[in-house]
């Protein structure tokens, strides 16, 4: 089967903890149709009764001091990795006619992200919780469906906007983690990290090579897709070391700070 198939077939999956390990099974050299076009199927991305889905603004973790709200910080994070495990899924079934790199990069992502899903949920479960106990809300996956019709914005709004953001927010979160005793956290973050500045190169080397395909300019059709798609406006303290690490370069951190 098309491997591109297999990968809308994983994304229907309802159980995260087995669409991770199906991820993790799913052989990545198998061959790839660049060119089918995919019928959408009802029901992407397959998901459970848990979490309960709510707006963000009604997200509350509550105090690290007490077990309940340090786990439930623990929690946004797996949501997060269960969400971008979902994306790479999506945008390797979903857009044709890209050179076969692309899926194979994007194939890679959905690996590293079934992994740090695992060590997440995994460490979640020593501190008495699982996946699913607490709310979480949908924000990464509804940029997902907003951009569904048009990969130049895909790659523009989910990689190196939503996911850029993990980025700045990393440190911080560690930070809180560490402060607290919870050093397992702060070394599955590092590896989180790590991993996630790669995720963003492969969205910035993605975007610039449909750029330079159509001629246009990146900087400013960044800004317009933003406006177009309704992107959130990024606020900082930016993680500027590693946004570089990730691709973007002077124009573009630039551009960031102005707002």
């Amino acid at each position: 089967m098309n491997l591109r198939r297999q990968c809308q077939e994983l994304l229907a999956i309802p159980d995260p903890v087995e669409k991770a390990r199906a991820v993790t099974a799913l052989d990545r050299n198998a061959p790839i149709d660049t060119e089918e076009q995919i019928e959408a199927i009802d029901g992407l991305p397959g998901r459970g009764e848990r979490p309960p889905l709510v707006p963000h603004t009604s997200i509350k973790t509550g105090s690290l001091a007490t077990p309940r709200g340090h786990a439930a910080l623990v929690h946004s994070i797996v949501h997060i990795e269960k969400n971008a495990i979902d994306l790479a899924l999506d945008i390797c079934w979903r857009f044709a006619g890209m050179p076969e790199a692309f899926y194979r990069d994007w194939l890679q992502v959905a690996f590293e992200e079934a992994y740090h899903f695992t060590l997440l949920r995994d460490h979640l479960l020593t501190l008495g919780f699982d996946y699913g106990d607490f709310p979480a809300h949908d924000g990464l996956w509804s940029m997902a469906e907003r951009t569904k019709g048009d990969i130049l914005a895909r790659v523009a709004l989910v990689p190196r906007t939503l996911e850029a953001r993990g980025l700045d927010a990393s440190p911080a979160v560690k930070t809180k983690l560490v402060s607290i005793g919870d050093h397992r956290a702060g070394e599955i973050l590092d590896i989180i990290l790590r991993d996630e500045i790669g995720h963003v190169a492969i969205g910035n080397h993605w975007y610039g090579w449909l750029c330079a395909q159509r001629g246009i300019d990146p900087v400013r059709t960044y800004a317009e897709l933003t406006l177009k798609y309704e992107a959130p406006k990024l606020k900082g303290p930016f993680n500027l070391v590693a946004r570089r690490a990730a691709g973007f370069n002077d124009a573009e951190l630039a551009a960031l700070a102005q707002g």
